[in-house]
């Protein structure tokens, strides 16, 4: 689920970070004694704030709104995340704001982005388009980048040119890394022995040759001994 993915691999990327909170599907009030002004990202991220678990987010509380949000777009959703949302995040301070539209039915783009300008306005970020078709959107503030690679929304590290993975997939994929270190080991150990076994025939092959010398001399010596020519007995 892109949301999951989203929220674990920004928290594993930012896990020694002690003030950054990566969050989602969380209430966040922005206006305090009016628990009816609330909103709840599907994924956002706060920097300059204690890394810890929270049951809601109050913005007077934590002196700040989050820094980024992303809204993946659904059809009980879209027309919020288009029309009221960037109205509001503009309004909260919200610097850059990213929509996914999954299925390409309710939004003009499958990602876009916005960034809060110097007088607090929204701004479209621009988008790249590789040649495979891969969108790729930056973001300035967790300096990464959105990456919609064949129908799939990956956060991308441009300094490591890999995809952020979540704990779970950093586990699995050591663990299959691990797995194939071990498996090649065992291959040079194969070989090594093998290699081994190579010598040895050959190493016996020689003494096998160099004994046959020595009975083929030894013989000869005693033919000669007896008044006989080996030369002449072998033609």
């Amino acid at each position: 689920m892109t949301i999951t993915y989203l929220i674990e691999a920004l928290d594993y990327y930012f896990q020694n970070e002690r003030h950054v909170y990566v969050s989602g599907d969380l209430l966040i009030y922005y206006e305090k004694n009016h628990p009816q002004k609330s909103v709840a990202p599907d994924v956002f991220v706060v920097l300059g704030i204690p890394k810890r678990n929270r049951d809601i987010y109050q913005t007077w509380v934590e002196g700040k709104a989050p820094d980024v949000v992303i809204e993946i777009a659904s059809p009980t959703t879209y027309h919020k995340d288009e029309q009221i949302k960037p109205e509001l995040y503009q309004r909260l301070g919200v610097k850059e704001y990213f929509q996914y539209d999954p299925t390409g039915d309710y939004l003009p783009l499958p990602l876009s982005g916005r960034k809060l300008d110097d007088q607090g306005q929204y701004q479209t970020l621009a988008t790249q388009t590789l040649t495979d078709g891969t969108l790729i959107i930056a973001s300035d503030i967790l300096r990464l980048e959105l990456r919609l690679e064949d129908d799939e929304l990956r956060v991308f590290d441009p300094n490591t040119k890999e995809y952020l993975l979540t704990y779970y997939e950093e586990a699995d994929a050591r663990r299959l890394a691990e797995k194939q270190a071990m498996l090649e080991r065992k291959r040079k150990e194969w070989a090594q022995r093998e290699a081994l076994l190579e010598r040895q025939k050959a190493e016996q092959a020689q003494q096998q040759a160099e004994q046959e010398h020595q009975r083929s001399q030894k013989l000869a010596e005693q033919l000669r001994a007896l008044g006989f020519n080996p030369d002449d007995i072998c033609e």
